[in-house]
């Protein structure tokens, strides 16, 4: 006689929580055990405050009287719109500023194009010193601007001399100098970023017929449009904040809004009366325009820093 074998049945699977959910609620109860919540709460509003607090006190300064400010005065005892009238006369901030944005505009727009292209090559292409060449770029950006100062402008000099072409105190001259330095990291950026993306659009467009340079411009940029953004506006960013370069590079036509506001803060200083009012309003109007692209590329920028490629 021969036993049945009792049928076994196979255990119910466990549900599956939704994985978003688990890793915020992990990423949540991990940042609860670093930091309680009343400490998370407390550094929150100092950090704020760090910021905010010297920001409030510009603009209420540019908005008081020179002599209210250099009294003291954290609130205006009247308000006042007189600085922003005055600061076009007292200083050359309208040519500082049209230099900065024609300068610093056209390094991000070439930085942000012959990053990308240099960029696809050495991520899709198999060549000899394409190593060595990304990780010169890397150590391109532990070079300080200092060191490279006088060699950029010995380099200028000579060339101006040897081929009759004025370099020292132009525009594109300076615009050089900002490609020189902005390029490697922009360059860096977009080898990053083109690491993410799938061969397989590639492919797809190749077996269409499309052509490398149309595989470019009509997948590869249009995807990499937030990382673009980033390398350019960081690009931007390096020019527009330099003081050093443009101090040496320029003369006073071709002066930045850095350098003319540096230049009006120090005439200032041995004066009666400084006009720390119109100081601050031109740091205001000269952080306007950075202020003014944040805002309008704010969704490419959050998503070329936190993305790593098509999902």
């Amino acid at each position: 006689m021969t036993a049945s074998a009792t049928p076994r049945l196979a255990p119910a699977p466990a549900p599956v929580l939704p994985a978003r959910r688990v890793r915020g609620r992990t990423a949540t109860g991990e940042a609860h055990r670093l930091l309680p919540r009343p400490l998370l709460a407390t550094v929150t509003v100092v950090l704020c405050a760090m910021v905010l607090v010297p920001t409030l006190y510009i603009v209420l300064a540019s908005l008081n009287t020179d002599l209210g400010v250099a009294s003291g005065e954290f609130w205006p005892g009247t308000f006042s719109l007189d600085s922003y009238s005055r600061i076009w006369t007292t200083a050359d901030l309208a040519t500082g500023l049209l230099n900065s944005i024609v300068v610093c505009g056209l390094v991000a727009v070439a930085s942000a194009l012959l990053g990308t292209m240099t960029a696809y090559v050495l991520v899709r292409y198999t060549f000899t010193g394409r190593l060595t060449i990304l990780r010169g770029l890397v150590g391109l950006q532990s070079v300080p601007g200092t060191l490279m100062l006088l060699p950029v402008f010995v380099l200028f000099s000579s060339a101006g001399n040897y081929l009759g072409v004025t370099v020292v105190g132009t525009r594109w001259g300076l615009f050089l100098a900002y490609l020189t330095f902005a390029l490697p990291f922009s360059t860096w950026v977009m080898v990053t970023y083109l690491r993410g993306l799938p061969r397989e659009l590639e492919e797809a467009g190749r077996m269409d017929g499309a052509s490398t340079l149309r595989i470019l411009f009509r997948i590869i940029v249009p995807l990499s449009l937030p990382a673009i953004v980033v390398s350019g506006i960081f690009a931007f960013l390096l020019g527009w904040n330099d003081v050093l370069f443009a101090s040496v590079l320029t003369r006073p036509e071709t002066h930045t809004a850095a350098v003319a506001l540096s230049a009006f803060g120090a005439t200032q200083e041995g004066g009666a009366l400084p006009v720390y009012s119109q100081v601050m309003a031109a740091a205001l109007i000269s952080a306007a325009p950075v202020v003014l692209l944040y805002l309008l590329f704010q969704r490419y920028l959050v998503g070329g820093l936190t993305a790593g490629g098509v999902k």
